[in-house]
């Protein structure tokens, strides 16, 4: 054992390398064996950052008494577990899937020399890394984007949009998009409205956990992602993440009704006002909604956009001022008001002042259930008056991006309106009828 003298140990252990696997003992029979990883802003004096074998990260205060050992590198990937490939009814011989990725946590890996995280972009590092991705048939990797997902602009919705329509034009059966959790419900509603007549699925798929956890989701999640879109019967957008805490069982989510209810959790991911339209468990997809059938095509985009939009969550506080000066320059707004779609009455004259101007200003509700309603209270009336548009039981990010779609195929206000109040991808529910409100 090539212990060495307590004297010198920080010196020497500040000097490894990174990748370097160590370890480090105390007097009192505390042991901790890792890979050397970079120190980070947060590191204190005398703190050594190690991966440990479980795959977190660990700083140790190094103390005078401490000693170390190298240790010889090797790297160990638990295998994946069996698993069936889709059903060959849901597969085609030759048909392939496209794999488009914009960045964010799932989108990238553990480098094993570094211990750090990093973005994977390589096709063929991807599928090494992703080897059951091809159980079903081939995958292509498209690389779109390299952001985190608070970094996407509506502007990236368009390329998206374009890129996934470039992919079926080249033949893809399926076409996933891998996405950062964080803002993936308003990709999910953009892409919704601003794809038509879709000849296969497009999924979106993200990981709450990243690749340097033991409780990492990507994987699961990415392999349940595949299997849907190699499923013949969906022609729409959807998104797949875990539904319980487990890898055994994924939830498929409508495009437009879908919301991130938690901030860390595996199955962060809710259907909004009704059950998902079905879910993946062992590699078969099981539909318990009704879906959007393929269409025979081309894909085709349905813009342009018009990012001249806005959303503003009313808040205690609020004033009129500020909400008025928020709402300069836009086509249009989004109000995401309390209830069953209020705010102050005190706000009626700005909203009263832009909608005459020709902004399109539209109410949802805050809360995560239900829907608007202009009738049952004094206020909505009077917001009803002032020219204000109650849109059902639409997620606040949903009316936005359907907003900003909306108001790029017409300059008209009312226009805007009729498409607003339009069921484009089956974002109204049934029992809400938008109409109704208004």
């Amino acid at each position: 054992m090539n212990d060495r003298p307590s004297h010198d140990v920080w010196d020497e252990l500040r000097a490894l390398s990174t990748g370097e696997r160590v370890e480090i003992s105390d007097d009192a029979g505390h042991s901790w064996s890792g890979t050397v990883v970079p120190r980070h802003d947060f590191s204190g004096d005398r703190v050594l950052q190690l991966k440990l074998e479980s795959g977190y990260n660990v700083g140790v205060r190094i103390q005078p008494n401490y000693r170390f050992r190298r240790i010889p590198s090797s790297v160990v990937v638990a295998a994946a577990a069996p698993r069936s490939p889709p059903p060959a009814a849901h597969a085609d011989a030759g048909s392939w899937i496209a794999l488009l990725t914009t960045g964010g946590t799932i989108a990238s890996r553990v480098d094993y020399e570094t211990g750090g995280v990093r973005p994977v972009k390589d096709e063929r590092e991807v599928l090494e890394f992703f080897p059951e991705l091809e159980a079903g048939g081939r995958v292509r990797i498209v690389p779109v984007f390299d952001r985190l997902s608070e970094d996407l602009v509506p502007e990236d919705w368009r390329v998206l949009a374009e890129k996934v329509v470039a992919t079926f034009g080249a033949g893809a059966r399926g076409v996933v998009v891998a996405h950062g959790t964080d803002t993936l419900g308003f990709t999910g509603a953009a892409l919704s409205f601003l794809l038509a007549d879709l000849p296969g699925p497009v999924v979106l798929v993200g990981a709450q956990r990243s690749p340097d956890r033991p409780s990492s989701d990507g994987a699961s999640n990415l392999r349940a992602a595949v299997d849907v879109a190699h499923d013949r019967r969906i022609g729409e957008v959807v998104v797949v993440m875990h539904q319980g805490p487990s890898d055994d069982r994924f939830a498929i989510h409508r495009g437009t009704w879908v919301r991130k209810m938690h901030s860390s959790r595996r199955d962060a991911f809710r259907s909004r006002n009704g059950p998902p339209l079905g879910f993946v468990e062992a590699g078969k997809v099981v539909l318990e909604q009704a879906v959007r059938p393929p269409v025979v095509g081309p894909a085709r985009f349905d813009g342009p956009i018009d990012a001249r939009a806005s959303l503003l969550w009313f808040y205690p506080g609020l004033t009129p001022e500020r909400a008025a000066r928020f709402a300069e320059g836009c086509r249009g707004i989004v109000l995401a008001g309390t209830g069953l779609g209020h705010v102050g009455v005190d706000h009626v004259p700005w909203i009263r002042a832009a909608t005459e101007k020709g902004v399109v200003v539209a109410m949802t509700t805050q809360c995560l259930e239900g829907n608007v309603e202009p009738y049952v209270y004094a206020t909505g009336r009077e917001l009803l008056r002032a020219g204000v548009l109650y849109l059902g039981d639409l997620l606040p990010e949903t009316a936005y991006a359907k907003m900003v779609w909306a108001l790029g195929h017409s300059s008209d206000p009312k226009v805007v309106g009729d498409l607003l109040f339009r069921d484009r991808a089956g974002e109204f529910h049934e029992r809400h009828d938008a109409r109704d409100s208004a």
